[in-house]
């Protein structure tokens, strides 16, 4: 699908008070649970998770500032308190996040980037996988959705390979037990109702490791 640009799209996030635009201590102004959203998209993944769970803070980032506007445009008509967005790639987490922040880190439909020569560049892939176990807390977990069987199964070999748990597996989310926690993406509204959509929950061992590959 080809990215329409938007002109405007840097000028609106900078002035926007919902924009992460630097290193914080602290990005909210209470101690709530912090989880992560990689590829926001246009938010409805993230919006409808704050609404769901107040309790929670949420922050999510976007490479793309087109996209990224649409979220923010959501976002700021309903006014909610517990959601904050950023305009940076994944690579770039560390500068912005301690060690340990992250309960939670959720991959909703990411880029499956099926030639094989771009197999590291996908968000599950060991390298990225690293970089989320240094922001994830102990106990935290990496929960992903995607409706690409290649994905879907390229991230269990990873996860695997990585040595994670794995808390959750399902080839069929919207017919399992799973779906009555579900909130639904923007893209999975669309096609969840023609495709399976696969699921994943894992988390890291005490000590696990890369295997060579």
């Amino acid at each position: 699908m080809r990215l329409r640009n938007n002109p405007q799209a840097s000028n609106i996030l900078n002035n926007s008070n919902y924009i992460i635009k630097e290193h914080q201590d602290t990005y909210f102004n209470d101690n709530k649970p912090l989880h992560l959203e990689i590829g926001v998209g246009k938010g409805d993944f993230i919006i409808g998770m704050a609404l769901k769970y107040p309790d929670i803070n949420f922050i999510g980032i976007e490479k793309y500032a087109s996209v990224l506007v649409k979220a923010l445009d959501k976002l700021e008509r309903l006014n909610i308190s517990n959601v904050m967005l950023m305009n940076i790639d994944a690579q770039d987490l560390l500068s912005y996040f301690k060690q340990a922040s992250f309960k939670t880190i959720y991959l909703n439909f990411s880029d499956p980037w099926p030639k094989k020569r771009h197999y590291k560049r996908r968000l599950t892939y060991a390298t990225y996988l690293a970089l989320y176990q240094k922001i994830l807390q102990e106990d935290g977990l990496i929960r992903q959705k995607t409706d690409n069987k290649l994905l879907f199964e390229s991230s269990l070999i990873s996860y695997n390979n990585y040595g994670m748990l794995f808390k959750q597996v399902s080839v069929d989310l919207h017919n399992s037990e799973d779906i009555l926690d579900n909130v639904m993406s923007e893209y999975e509204k669309k096609f969840s109702q023609t495709q399976p959509i696969y699921a994943i929950s894992v988390s890291f061992k005490k000590g696990c490791y890369k295997n060579e590959i």
